[in-house]
């Protein structure tokens, strides 16, 4: 596992494009948290606003990235024909398939860790100037505080689990425009979908299942009673996308490829 994973992470760096990504998750999803605490005016006390959410929107921007990796990671060896050359050199398909997890999922932790603590500390200094103050019930953005630690925390592990949907939503289709065409719809189009849907217990049961609605609710601090799961369950819920990806992705590789 431990040769594999070298050499996967040889494969990754020495290839253009992925510190570009990883680059870009940084500043997108902290870019767009900043403007998100600057527009959003909170003009009186109980405005109703989510601050900590408020400055993790970009999130949902910086995801889109870090899919691209997971594909990039995984299709370009197909493309490239290299896809041979590291099954021959790593028979076992399970130890392949973990090890190009393993190698595009921690750089998405690492970038995500950069990207939350900058647009937590964005939304800090940024907040109050949109009304978001004590005197208003919004206190400075902390990770003192439990639900923004969790928040936060909460997003970090949601890069992760991305980048593994990534990884096993590409190694099933292979083909880079069609692997992030799937992977992208279901982060952006999915949540689109379950918003034009007009029966309330459809769109509820819609929501619970959505990757990114449920995962999601990790970043809720002021209005997770309201939420159809709580934070850490809808985490879950994109967990198990990632895992039944990956689980998907295993059986492929091994049938396809043997």
């Amino acid at each position: 596992m431990r040769r594999a994973t070298l050499a996967e992470w040889t494969k990754l760096r020495t290839v253009p494009g992925p510190a570009g990504l990883l680059a870009g998750t940084v500043v997108l999803t902290v870019a767009l948290g900043a403007l998100t605490a600057t527009v959003v005016r909170c003009e009186a006390a109980g405005c109703g606003h989510d601050a900590t959410r408020l400055a993790l929107t970009g999130v949902q921007l910086g995801q889109a990235l870090v899919a691209l990796l997971a594909v990039l990671a995984v299709c370009g060896e197909y493309g490239s024909g290299m896809i041979r050359t590291s099954l021959a050199a790593v028979p076992r398909r399970g130890v392949l398939l973990a090890a190009k997890a393993a190698v595009v999922t921690g750089p998405a932790l690492a970038a995500g860790t950069v990207a939350v603590l900058g647009s937590v500390l964005a939304g800090r200094l940024l907040l109050p100037g949109s009304g978001f103050t004590p005197e208003h019930g919004y206190p400075p953005l902390s990770l003192l505080d439990g639900p923004t630690l969790r928040a936060a925390a909460g997003s970090v592990l949601y890069f992760g689990l991305v980048a593994l949907l990534g990884v096993g939503i590409a190694v099933v289709v292979r083909e880079p425009a069609a692997a992030a065409g799937v992977v992208l719809g279901l982060l952006y189009l999915f949540p689109l979908a379950v918003r034009l849907v007009a029966d309330e217990d459809v769109q509820r049961l819609l929501w619970t299942v959505s990757p990114v609605n449920a995962g999601l609710a990790v970043q809720a601090t002021t209005d997770a009673a309201a939420l159809p799961l709580t934070p850490w369950a809808g985490l879950g819920v994109l967990a198990a996308w990632a895992a039944a990806a990956l689980a998907l992705g295993a059986l492929v590789l091994h049938r396809r490829d043997a």
